[in-house]
């Protein structure tokens, strides 16, 4: 059962809400039961929402001109995802978002972002230190993709991510690390 007050609770953890704060809250997310396979977002998408994942898991990837896949996000439960550059720009999306598996999401349309954080101070703070942290971690990305090995960006995935592993595809793996599902299964036999 989710409760408004545990829907809120769960997407702004520490912060204190009144009860008819947190109805104010709970009234402008959508809830989304999304199935395994589900593309929620497709390039040429004009993107206003942004997606909390309650349950489940998703990932965004680029299709390139060889029609290759990259994976450029790979979210779980209390994580936040979309195509961000069409999000904040308010351009076309450039990546799908895919659900790879069955997913409970809470919608929140840039509008109502918007007036959230004119309404409440501290989710404006909070959700401005979520995306800090998310912009950090793909600027560690991109440097691990720069300066790592296969195996060295492998071994800081599954450090860093553990419960990811368990949940997706091969593949999806591989995508995300930039290498081949061949690559990833020889350096997981050199580690077992």
């Amino acid at each position: 059962m989710y409760s408004d007050q545990n829907v809120v609770q769960t997407i702004f953890k520490d912060l204190i809400f009144t009860k008819d704060e947190i109805k104010t809250i709970a009234s402008v997310f959508k809830r989304v039961d999304a199935e395994k396979g589900a593309i929620l977002i497709k390039p040429g998408d004009i993107v206003t929402d942004i997606f909390f994942i309650y349950q489940g898991c998703l990932r965004t990837f680029y299709t390139d001109k060889k029609g290759r896949e990259h994976t450029v996000q790979i979210g779980i439960e209390d994580w936040w995802i979309t195509d961000f550059t069409a999000f904040f720009s308010t351009s076309k999306a450039i990546m799908h978002l895919e659900v790879l598996q069955n997913a409970t999401l809470y919608q929140l349309s840039s509008e109502d972002r918007e007036a959230l954080h004119i309404q409440f101070p501290q989710i404006h703070k909070f959700i401005r230190n979520k995306l800090a942290a998310a912009y950090a971690a793909f600027q560690k990305r991109i440097l691990s993709k720069l300066s790592m090995t296969a195996k060295e960006r492998y071994l800081e995935f599954i450090k860093t991510h553990p419960h990811i592993e368990k949940n997706v595809k091969n593949y999806h793996i591989a995508s995300y690390l930039g290498i081949t599902t061949e690559s990833l299964s020889r350096i997981r036999k050199e580690l077992t």
